[in-house]
């Protein structure tokens, strides 16, 4: 039964009433529209106590909306006010309209709530936000996977008994709160708050050494009666002791440290007095692997903390067999040696052949509780190194054997998965945070290479690859990591060191591990080091989130000499009688929006001034510039010094004028001068009035003469020029009606002497697509240009212009590549 015409409070009650009669659906938790909650008993000492349970939080809309939306705004809204801090998470987050609710299990979504560097101060009903496309580009394959979906009237019976199933509250009496894999990490934070506080240890210098509080969370959790499970993990609760550090002398006896309570274990008694512990067998192994969820942000960045996604676990493993043929794991010595837990070589078999080495002593003891567990590791194997300080000696002496012989080092496969971290980040660059230097430039390998790779090493992984192509000789090498050595301006130094064949790869988002929040690719790439090839481009395949190929992709590599884009735009610079500005930007898409049009610019070092000289190059620029989307498979991609070829194309030329003069980063606005851009005459747009200036309106009408322009704006009085009136091509003329339309629209309201839209200045003859857009629009209250107006007409004419300009921008693509401007 469809919920129309009524309100979002009726439909919240009424959605209550119809299918939650036996739940709490009272509580008001943050700004959340819609909470099933019920109440927890617990004794502490002899007193009972409650606490609220979720087993729903939900986004309610009223009318018709996008499901997909409704829970990334729902999302967004957990994220900003924090509130898995302050309550535990539920089983499930929701969305409901009039005629459709869907359930997404919480567990399946909580990682994006530990992203480093993620902006969470936005609205999250405002969907145009960068940080809302992020998310929704994020969690949209899960929510896709993992949601269930029904429609009210066809699916009413199927509601009732997914609610029936899955909404199941435990005995409220004197019951404990379950632990399980969408609140484990809640539990932990409260853990921080609670617990950690009254164990009596220096916790940042045991950092240092790599202790973390983490582990006595994980000792705490997975134990029965205050004694551990688990006698493999780092750190064991014994009783009212923690115990780690365990170490074997040379006599062969154990020693370890042991850490005590301040409060003769008083809070840690009540708070586990509310978790039943441990969970449910079947979480141990997850919890202990996710490990790397519960580290401190600034030990995720020296670590560059990335887990390995299965999936992609499974991809790699493919692609080795393809190229090393069916018996390669029989035939090759694998070595991870920055293995974390060990989730980068699931699914290996000959475990004999297997080394796993990682930088804590942690990893390796949650390594050896995951063999006990079923994991295919050999316990010998297994062991501490950290690769860029250790000497090859610590090594075992079956490992150090093979990479001293050289017939057997020919058979070693460095299978990895390194940190991504780097000194320098994008707060670095521009000025909002410092260089972290403890990333990656104190240890040895740095110190060792740095001289050889330049600039790349700055970057962890480089230093990784940079050691092993170095005292592993002629190994195989198959690694993730980003696609900076093949194209990155830093990473040519590098690539004269890196002589290697590539054998084979493939490209997925980032954004699929986690704690990455960026849309850019992350590669595995398969090297033969034996072949000395330099690296000049790479053709792999592509795969979505959902593991599907999606097709093929070059990339090339850039020689020093290669000449980028802002070199070319920069040799048209001309400061006389300039009509505007254009930031030019980066020379990749990850800088694209960078790139706009203003009446002046601040930043002089990346911007050129507009003059009727190099008008036509501007356009170009931003044409090509903005003509593709910006998607994570092009966010490297470098845009280059073009051929000549576009020299003889006025086609193409004008197409770049129509498509700059009505694009949205065309910032003109005659509130800051003289608005030189209006593509149209009064008597076209019917104005009231005359135009301060006829400017572009002459110029693409052929009608700029010497005279005009030497009292104008170009000052130029020889050679002798006659401009011709410009010709469009079907696409570019479709932008310009659909342009006039709008302008005429405007201006048809210039008999209407009070009429604005908020707080928006009144009429302006001189308007600019800017001002015009700001005058329908209008602001928020932080001044920021609303998405849309509530005057429907000029809604439509917008739309039109949209489509007209994303047709328009098919027509450029083909040039952008046959002018070289994209390889």
């Amino acid at each position: 039964m469809p919920y129309h015409n009524i309100r979002e409070e009726e439909l919240k009650n009424t959605i209550a009433r119809d299918y939650f009669p036996h739940f709490d659906t009272t509580k008001i938790i943050g700004n959340i529209d819609f909470c099933i909650t019920y109440q927890s008993t617990f004794q502490e000492g002899n007193i009972s106590q409650t606490e609220i349970q979720s087993l729903l939080w939900a986004e309610a809309k009223k009318g018709k909306s996008d499901i997909l939306k409704s829970i990334v705004q729902l999302i967004l809204t957990i994220g900003k006010a924090k509130t898995f801090n302050n309550f535990l998470p539920p089983a499930y987050l929701g969305a409901f309209d009039a005629d459709n609710i869907a359930f997404v299990p919480y567990h399946t979504v909580s990682g994006i709530f530990t992203q480093n560097d993620f902006n969470w101060n936005v609205a999250p009903s405002n969907h145009d936000t960068r940080e809302f496309k992020l998310v929704m580009d994020t969690v949209k394959s899960t929510i896709d996977n993992e949601s269930s979906l029904f429609n009210y009237a066809t699916d009413d019976q199927e509601i009732r008994e997914f609610i029936k199933t899955n909404f199941v509250v435990g005995n409220t009496i004197n019951s404990k709160i379950k632990i399980d894999k969408s609140n484990f990490l809640t539990i932990y934070n409260k853990w921080l708050l609670t617990v950690k506080p009254s164990i009596i240890i220096p916790w940042e210098s045991a950092k240092t050494i790599g202790i973390i509080d983490a582990d006595f969370y994980l000792a705490d959790l997975l134990s029965d009666n205050n004694h551990s499970l688990k006698d493999t993990l780092f750190v064991i609760l014994r009783n009212n002791r923690y115990e780690f550090d365990k170490k074997v002398d040379e006599i062969g006896l154990f020693s370890n440290k042991s850490a005590f309570f301040t409060d003769n274990q008083k809070a840690h008694q009540q708070f586990w007095n509310k978790y039943d512990r441990p969970p449910r067998e079947e979480y141990w192994d997850y919890i202990v692997t996710r490990r790397d969820i519960l580290l401190p942000q600034d030990v995720r960045e020296r670590k560059g903390s990335f887990f390995t996604p299965q999936i992609w676990v499974e991809k790699s493993q493919e692609y080795l067999t393809a190229v090393l043929g069916e018996n390669w794991q029989d035939e090759y010595y694998i070595w991870d040696c920055a293995s974390g837990t060990g989730n980068l070589l699931a699914g290996l078999i000959n475990r004999y052949n297997i080394f796993a080495s990682t930088l804590d002593q942690a990893d390796v003891d949650a390594m050896q509780d995951r063999i006990k567990n079923g994991a295919n590791l050999a316990d010998v194997n297994c062991f501490q190194f950290d690769f860029l300080n250790d000497e090859l000696t610590k090594l075992p002496p079956k490992l150090q054997d093979i990479i001293a012989d050289p017939i057997k080092c020919q058979k070693l496969l460095i299978y990895i998965n390194p940190p991504y971290a780097e000194a320098g980040d994008s707060k670095q660059r521009t000025g909002t945070g410092k260089n972290k230097n403890l990333v990656s430039t104190k240890n040895k390998t740095y110190l060792k290479y740095k001289d050889q790779i330049g600039k790349a090493s700055n970057e962890l992984f480089a230093q990784f690859f940079a050691r092993i192509y170095s005292e592993f000789p002629d190994c195989i090498m198959a690694s993730f990591s980003t696609l900076k050595h093949i194209k990155g301006s830093n990473f040519i130094k590098f690539r004269e060191y890196f002589l290697a064949e590539f054998k084979k790869g493939f490209v997925i988002p980032a954004d699929t591990f986690d704690n990455v929040r960026g849309q850019f690719p992350i590669g595995f790439t398969i090297w033969d080091t034996s072949k000395k090839q330099k690296i000049k481009d790479l053709k792999v395949d592509v795969f979505s989130s959902k593991n599907q190929l999606i097709g093929t992709k070059d990339f090339y590599s850039y020689a020093p000499e290669q000449a980028k884009i802002g070199k070319w735009i920069n040799s048209f610079n001309s400061k006389h009688n300039s009509i505007g500005m254009m930031n030019t930007g980066r020379n990749d898409f990850q800088n694209r929006n960078l790139v706009h049009i203003r009446n002046q610019t601040t930043d002089k070092g990346h911007s050129v001034h507009i003059t009727r000289k190099n008008l036509i190059q501007v356009c170009m620029f931003l044409g090509v510039r903005w003509a593709f989307k910006a998607t994570w498979l092009n966010d490297r991609d470098q845009f280059l010094y073009p051929n000549n070829g576009w020299q003889k194309d006025k086609e193409f030329q004008n197409n770049c004028l129509a498509y700059t003069l009505f694009h949205s980063q065309n910032r003109i606005t005659s509130k800051d001068g003289v608005n030189h851009w209006i593509p149209f005459t009064e008597y076209q747009v019917n104005s009231s009035g005359g135009f301060d200036s006829n400017w572009m309106a002459n110029y693409i009408n052929g009608k700029l003469k010497n005279d005009d322009i030497d009292n104008s704006l170009d000052g130029l009085k020889s050679p002798k020029i006659q401009l011709t009136k410009l010709e469009f091509s079907p696409e570019a003329q479709a932008v310009l009606e659909s342009g006039l339309e709008l302008w005429r629209y405007y201006h048809s309201l210039s008999s209407l002497p009070l009429y604005r839209y908020q707080n928006i200045q009144v009429f302006n003859i001189d308007a600019s697509l800017y001002d015009i857009k700001e005058y329908f629009q209008g602001r928020n209250n932080g001044g920021k240009m609303n998405s849309r107006s509530s005057d429907e007409e000029y809604n439509r004419l917008m739309t039109n212009l949209a489509n007209s300009l994303e047709i328009l921008s098919l027509k450029i693509q083909p040039k952008v590549y046959e002018y070289e401007f994209l390889k």
